[in-house]
């Protein structure tokens, strides 16, 4: 855990989502400010975080923001500190914080239990081009 960067937001995402995979894409594409680096919860390290920060790793089917030695976010107020982040339009993704958190996350929680009937998934983790290698704890 000392190893991590402590400048940057880090996301842990299904890495065998397709869903989740598009989101890491869009955040990669978004991300003029470079805040944020990516991690698989499937992966050993993701594991690590998981574990490190209280969530129990049979729970997990969210994506998750942990900004170390700071705090940690999941579900939907995860997606939305993601979008206040971003730079442009996105920022003002936070107006759905006017709805509360419950239904937010059940929203997000019928999202999560259907993604890999309605958007597929991998047989593995996603592998990041040399390009994009760096963005990838």
């Amino acid at each position: 855990m000392e190893n991590l960067p402590k400048d940057k937001k880090i996301i842990l995402f299904d890495g065998i989502c397709n869903l989740c995979n598009s989101a890491v894409q869009f955040i990669i594409k978004h991300d003029k400010k470079d805040l944020f680096r990516f991690v698989a919860l499937q992966s050993d390290l993701g594991q690590e975080i998981i574990k490190h920060i209280g969530i129990d790793a049979k729970n997990i089917d969210s994506i998750i923001l942990y900004q170390p030695g700071i705090a940690y976010y999941y579900k939907s107020e995860a997606a939305l500190e993601i979008a206040k982040s971003l730079d442009g339009i996105f920022y003002f993704g936070n107006i759905f914080k006017i709805i509360p958190k419950k239904i937010r996350d059940s929203i997000y929680d019928y999202v999560a239990r259907n993604r890999y009937k309605w958007y597929g998934k991998k047989e593995s983790c996603m592998m990041p081009t040399a390009a994009l290698k760096s963005k990838f704890l």
